[in-house]
Protein backbone atom coordinates (compact mmCIF):
# COMPACT_ATOMS: atom_id res chain seq x y z
CA UNK A 1 0.00 0.00 0.00
CA UNK A 2 1.55 3.13 -0.39
CA UNK A 3 0.35 6.46 1.33
CA UNK A 4 -1.22 9.74 -1.06
CA UNK A 5 -1.72 12.94 0.77
CA UNK A 6 -6.03 13.24 -0.08
CA UNK A 7 -6.47 17.03 -1.07
CA UNK A 8 -8.50 18.73 1.26
CA UNK A 9 -11.38 21.03 1.10
CA UNK A 10 -10.16 24.89 0.70
CA UNK A 11 -13.20 27.98 0.68
CA UNK A 12 -13.79 29.53 -2.23
CA UNK A 13 -12.30 32.88 -0.92
CA UNK A 14 -8.90 31.10 0.47
CA UNK A 15 -8.24 29.63 -2.87
CA UNK A 16 -8.86 32.66 -5.02
CA UNK A 17 -6.71 34.28 -2.93
CA UNK A 18 -4.39 31.50 -3.03
CA UNK A 19 -4.34 31.55 -6.86
CA UNK A 20 -3.79 35.19 -7.14
CA UNK A 21 -0.70 35.68 -4.96
CA UNK A 22 0.79 32.73 -6.90
CA UNK A 23 -0.08 33.92 -10.29
CA UNK A 24 1.56 37.22 -9.57
CA UNK A 25 4.65 35.66 -7.34
CA UNK A 26 5.37 33.30 -10.80
CA UNK A 27 5.26 36.45 -12.90
CA UNK A 28 7.08 38.48 -11.06
CA UNK A 29 9.96 35.90 -10.77
CA UNK A 30 13.51 37.60 -12.28
CA UNK A 31 14.82 34.05 -12.09
CA UNK A 32 12.29 32.14 -14.31
CA UNK A 33 12.48 35.60 -16.38
CA UNK A 34 16.02 35.36 -16.84
CA UNK A 35 15.90 31.81 -18.19
CA UNK A 36 13.42 31.83 -20.34
CA UNK A 37 14.34 35.00 -21.89
CA UNK A 38 17.87 36.23 -21.11
CA UNK A 39 17.86 39.49 -23.91
CA UNK A 40 14.55 40.62 -22.09
CA UNK A 41 15.57 39.88 -18.37
CA UNK A 42 19.32 42.06 -19.56
CA UNK A 43 16.79 45.30 -20.88
CA UNK A 44 14.96 44.95 -17.64
CA UNK A 45 18.08 45.61 -15.68
CA UNK A 46 19.25 48.83 -17.91
CA UNK A 47 15.62 50.12 -17.71
CA UNK A 48 15.97 49.60 -13.56
CA UNK A 49 19.30 51.20 -13.45
CA UNK A 50 18.27 54.41 -15.88
CA UNK A 51 15.32 54.58 -13.86
CA UNK A 52 17.39 54.44 -10.75
CA UNK A 53 19.90 56.96 -12.15
CA UNK A 54 16.89 59.41 -13.10
CA UNK A 55 15.72 59.39 -9.49
CA UNK A 56 19.07 59.98 -8.49
CA UNK A 57 19.57 62.96 -10.53
CA UNK A 58 15.82 64.47 -9.88
CA UNK A 59 16.60 64.44 -6.31
CA UNK A 60 20.23 65.67 -6.94
CA UNK A 61 18.35 68.39 -9.06
CA UNK A 62 15.72 69.30 -6.74
CA UNK A 63 18.13 69.42 -3.70
CA UNK A 64 20.37 72.04 -5.69
CA UNK A 65 16.87 73.81 -6.70
CA UNK A 66 16.04 74.31 -3.26
CA UNK A 67 19.54 75.36 -2.08
CA UNK A 68 19.52 78.06 -4.65
CA UNK A 69 16.34 79.22 -4.22
CA UNK A 70 17.11 80.13 -0.71
CA UNK A 71 20.42 81.62 -1.12
CA UNK A 72 18.34 83.82 -3.51
CA UNK A 73 15.71 85.07 -0.95
CA UNK A 74 18.53 85.52 1.65
CA UNK A 75 20.08 87.67 -1.19
CA UNK A 76 16.56 89.27 -2.28
CA UNK A 77 15.83 90.10 1.60
CA UNK A 78 19.56 91.81 1.58
CA UNK A 79 18.78 93.63 -1.42
CA UNK A 80 15.47 95.21 0.14
CA UNK A 81 16.81 95.59 3.10
CA UNK A 82 19.49 97.90 1.84
CA UNK A 83 17.32 99.72 -0.35
CA UNK A 84 15.29 100.80 2.10
CA UNK A 85 18.61 102.16 4.39
CA UNK A 86 19.62 103.73 1.20
CA UNK A 87 16.27 105.49 0.76
CA UNK A 88 16.22 106.44 4.90
CA UNK A 89 19.68 107.92 4.14
CA UNK A 90 19.12 109.65 1.34
CA UNK A 91 15.99 111.60 3.63
CA UNK A 92 17.96 111.78 6.37
CA UNK A 93 20.54 113.87 4.09
CA UNK A 94 18.18 116.11 2.75
CA UNK A 95 16.40 116.82 5.66
CA UNK A 96 20.51 117.92 7.20
CA UNK A 97 20.64 119.70 4.01
CA UNK A 98 17.59 121.80 4.48
CA UNK A 99 18.03 122.48 8.18
CA UNK A 100 22.04 124.15 6.83
CA UNK A 101 20.65 125.96 4.44
CA UNK A 102 17.54 127.43 6.65
CA UNK A 103 20.17 128.59 9.09
CA UNK A 104 22.77 129.48 7.12
CA UNK A 105 23.02 133.33 5.94
CA UNK A 106 25.62 132.28 2.93
CA UNK A 107 22.68 131.56 0.49
CA UNK A 108 21.37 134.85 1.13
CA UNK A 109 24.28 137.34 0.07
CA UNK A 110 24.34 134.88 -3.31
CA UNK A 111 22.91 135.99 -6.35
CA UNK A 112 20.58 133.73 -8.50
CA UNK A 113 22.70 131.67 -11.64
CA UNK A 114 22.36 133.51 -14.91
CA UNK A 115 23.73 133.22 -17.92
CA UNK A 116 25.07 136.49 -17.82
CA UNK A 117 26.51 135.85 -14.54
CA UNK A 118 28.62 132.70 -15.22
CA UNK A 119 32.28 132.56 -15.58
CA UNK A 120 33.52 130.15 -18.48
CA UNK A 121 37.39 129.26 -17.37
CA UNK A 122 40.25 127.43 -19.42
CA UNK A 123 41.12 124.01 -19.27
CA UNK A 124 43.71 123.61 -17.16
CA UNK A 125 47.20 122.34 -18.38
CA UNK A 126 48.18 118.51 -18.06
CA UNK A 127 49.70 117.90 -14.95
CA UNK A 128 53.32 116.79 -15.82
CA UNK A 129 53.97 113.71 -13.49
CA UNK A 130 57.12 114.03 -11.18
CA UNK A 131 60.10 111.54 -11.10
CA UNK A 132 59.76 108.80 -9.10
CA UNK A 133 60.86 109.43 -5.40
CA UNK A 134 63.99 108.81 -4.11
CA UNK A 135 63.28 105.90 -1.65
CA UNK A 136 67.19 106.30 -0.27
CA UNK A 137 66.61 109.56 0.40
CA UNK A 138 63.52 109.16 1.88
CA UNK A 139 65.00 106.08 4.13
CA UNK A 140 67.90 108.20 5.18
CA UNK A 141 65.44 110.81 6.39
CA UNK A 142 63.73 108.51 8.48
CA UNK A 143 66.90 107.32 10.15
CA UNK A 144 67.64 110.19 11.44
CA UNK A 145 64.55 110.96 13.36
CA UNK A 146 64.80 109.01 16.84
CA UNK A 147 62.23 106.85 17.49
CA UNK A 148 60.90 107.22 20.95
CA UNK A 149 60.43 104.55 23.40
CA UNK A 150 57.51 103.23 24.08
CA UNK A 151 55.79 103.75 20.42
Amino acid sequence: MVAVPQPQPISPQQSSNAGTFELIQGSLSARRAARHSPLLAGLHRVADGGLLGVFAAVLLLSGLTLHWQHRWTLAFRQLELTRALTHRLTESTAMLERHLLEHSRVPKRMVPTTVANLLYLDKPGAVVPQGEPDHLTMLGSLIEHPIKNGY
